[in-house]
């Protein structure tokens, strides 16, 4: 079996990014509940010196398409302000799944020798190939601001738990014969 780079970074983000939605969408319920507002939960953050929710759906939206722009050969998406309203942080993320999904797999073939280069400052750059992309840069940001998302969502006092941050697993999930 070949693993293309497009299975891992379309196979990655897309089922994290519906765990994302749900998690909001419990956040939502949850203050409610409460008799809170739930548009309060966008500027929640874990410090003070910590991005907000918004900002974490945002960063987690923009690695995603970051990453998988730069695999294809495309150009790197803006950066987008964070819209702090549930429906707007929504909006971003099934947009994000779209756009993601909208990419044929054709368009990664030889994605993980791409060379990349990517300023970071005004001394530093990343240069790497595609595979290290992926491997060194866009997953793991993607994934610590999906996880600080989660994380936020959690000490607000959102029922959060393993089974929603791994619900991409549950299909997988089935009775001992």
């Amino acid at each position: 079996m070949t693993l293309s780079t497009h299975a891992i970074a379309v196979g990655t983000f897309v089922p994290m990014l519906t765990s994302l939605s749900e998690w909001l969408d419990k956040g939502a319920e949850h203050a409610r509940s409460r008799g809170l507002d739930p548009e309060t939960l966008g500027a929640a953050q874990l410090a003070p010196d910590m991005f907000t929710l918004a900002m974490q759906v945002m960063l987690a939206c923009h690695h995603a398409r970051d990453g998988t722009a730069r695999l294809t050969g495309r150009p790197p998406p803006a950066f987008g302000d964070a819209d702090p309203t549930l429906g707007a942080m929504k909006a971003r993320i099934a947009a994000t799944i779209a756009d993601l999904q909208a990419i044929p797999a054709a368009d990664f073939d030889g994605a993980e020798d791409r060379p990349i280069s990517m300023d970071l400052t005004d001394a530093l750059v990343f240069q790497a190939d595609g595979l290290a992309l992926l491997r060194d840069w866009s997953i793991p940001h993607f994934y610590f601001h999906a996880v600080t998302a989660y994380d936020i969502l959690r000490h607000e006092g959102v029922g959060l738990g393993k089974r929603d941050y791994l619900s991409q697993v549950n299909r997988h999930i089935r009775p001992k014969a």
